[in-house]
């Protein structure tokens, strides 16, 4: 087994005047190293379209993950979804992204815009199979993956960005191409290439697309370990076994809590160094422990990164307030999002007594909640997550 894992981040912009979008995204884990992403775009825009391409995903990824061919998911979504009486068709284009074992991409592609892959930062022209299915033209390729691929997968909305406002003909693939290319060296997550992707696609359609936009980007990438400590044991006995336990894992070592940063450094023979300078008006400084990644205030400093999670798996529109400032909850919500891919945490269950003050608007149901809030976002960005309890 190789230690390869897939970060799959999307965005989508409604047609103008719309409320729905009539492109549909679906990811379904097929099991742990093996996921089935399709990306539907319905017929039309509006109602219409967003059931044609919701009904479409889910079918086909479902059907997909339980191993049947791509010849009997076409035939089901053509024999299930009503029949459009304008157009005489049945169903949505699509295109799937079958990742198997972390090692192997299968791509099947009917009239969406054709999966651009990026392999050494370049673009990659990879081999496509031909195949007719129930008069269909249905392209198939197969890869094997490397780290550092970039599978980027659109609908129309995409390359039609700019028709007759930018461009003449639209937002042409050697353009995106080239677009991508050129961002793509800076390390961003997929989740930040596809909200950048898209909403280039919204400037050149000058904020009123005139089609549904969708763009999936999948990158392949390295697993990397992280571990966050967050509040003191509550069997103050227990912080030893707390502590052993959180250092000797591997991977970068974050710690929230003024309690527990102290504890922290008495068990390894160092310092608290606090920094006076405030980064953020609302968000309290940091610390620096000789041998700790990152030290800063716990619950304050906590609620913050569950807020910029729940944006970033959402619209993605504070990306520029935590993605180069250095204040704690920036610089955790970077290690986090950008850098683990495996983290785990460790909670423990001590009531601080400074939130028992009835003027703060802290207690400990609240930071239970902001741990349970945490990791359910950081499990939707497709991160594994242990939670241990002290």
């Amino acid at each position: 087994m190789n230690d390869l894992c897939a970060d799959i981040g999307y965005k989508s912009i409604n047609h103008f005047g719309e409320e729905l979008c009539g492109d549909h995204l679906e990811i379904v884990e097929e099991k742990e190293n093996s996921t089935v992403i399709v990306l539907a775009d319905g017929l039309g825009s509006g109602v219409k379209a967003s059931i044609l391409s919701t009904l479409t995903s889910k079918i086909i990824s479902t059907m997909m993950a339980e191993g049947l061919p791509v010849e009997e998911c076409v035939s089901t979504i053509a024999a299930t979804l009503p029949v459009c009486s304008v157009r005489g068709v049945a169903y949505s284009t699509f295109t799937i992204l079958h990742l198997i074992n972390n090692d192997t991409a299968e791509i099947i592609q009917y009239d969406n815009p054709h999966v651009i892959l990026l392999r050494d930062e370049k673009n990659y022209d990879y081999p496509k199979t031909e195949m007719n299915i129930g008069g269909k033209k249905i392209f198939r390729s197969v890869i094997k993956l490397q780290e550092n691929d970039i599978f980027i997968a659109m609908s129309d909305g995409c390359p039609h960005a700019g028709i007759g406002l930018t461009y003449n003909f639209g937002w042409k693939r050697e353009d995106i191409i080239d677009f991508m290319e050129t961002i793509v060296p800076a390390g961003y997550t997929a989740k930040n290439l596809s909200t950048m992707l898209v909403d280039e696609c919204n400037k050149l359609y000058g904020g009123k697309p005139g089609d549904d936009a969708t763009a999936c980007v999948v990158r392949i990438r390295k697993r990397v370990p992280m571990n966050l400590l967050f509040g003191p044991p509550s069997d103050p006995d227990d912080a030893n076994r707390m502590m052993s336990l959180f250092f000797s894992k591997e991977g970068k070592h974050i710690i929230c809590g003024g309690t527990t940063s102290s504890i922290a450094a008495k068990y390894l023979g160092k310092t608290v160094r606090a920094s006076l300078c405030f980064e953020k008006s609302d968000v309290p400084p940091t610390a620096e422990i000789d041998g700790v990644d990152l030290v800063t205030e716990g619950v304050i400093t906590v609620n913050k990164v569950v807020e910029y999670a729940k944006d970033y798996l959402g619209e993605n529109a504070y990306y520029e307030h935590w993605s180069f400032k250095r204040d704690g909850a920036s610089l955790i919500s970077r290690l986090l999002f950008e850098e683990a891919t495996d983290i785990n945490f460790y909670v423990g269950r001590a009531i601080n007594p400074a939130h028992q003050n009835p003027d703060l608007p802290i207690n400990f149901s609240i930071k239970m909640n902001l741990v349970k809030e945490l990791t359910e976002s950081l499990k939707k960005m497709g991160k594994r997550i242990k939670v241990s309890y002290f």
